[in-house]
C-alpha cells in the first residue's frame, strides 16, 4: 500500500454503517433488525469472486476491500450499505495503527 491509496480524493461512494440490534419475540427467541448510523465517504474496490456450494445452493460472495476514514464504532459487528447493496465487514485493519484511515474487508450479501 502507497499513501495514495489513501487519498480522500478516492472516496466517492457514500456508504451507511449499520449496527445490529436484537429484540425478543416473546415466544422465546429474537428479532434481528439493522438500524442505519451516519452515513460516511469510502472507496469500495472489488477484491475478487468466487463461487461455492453450500446449503444445496451455488451461491457467488463478491469480496471488496472498503477504505474510509478512521472511526471506532466499525468492527466486524458492523455491516455497510451502498444503494442497495450490503457488505459484511469481515475485516477492519486501523492502517498503520494511526487512528486515521480504516480498511475493511467485506463480502457483499443480497
Amino acid at each position: 500500500m502507497t499513501c495514495c491509496d489513501y487519498l480522500p480524493a478516492k472516496m466517492k461512494h457514500q456508504v451507511t454503517i449499520q449496527s445490529k440490534s436484537s429484540a425478543s419475540d416473546g415466544q422465546g427467541g429474537f428479532t434481528e433488525t439493522w438500524n442505519d448510523g451516519d452515513t460516511v465517504s469510502a472507496f469500495i474496490e472489488p477484491v475478487k469472486a468466487y463461487e461455492k456450494f453450500q446449503a444445496m445452493q451455488m451461491q457467488t460472495p463478491i469480496t471488496h476491500k472498503i477504505t474510509m476514514r478512521y472511526r471506532a464504532d466499525v468492527t466486524t459487528a458492523s455491516r455497510l450499505k451502498y444503494g442497495s447493496r450490503i457488505y459484511w465487514v469481515k475485516e477492519a485493519i486501523n492502517v498503520e495503527e494511526a487512528g486515521r484511515f480504516l480498511i475493511l474487508k467485506a463480502i457483499e450479501r443480497a
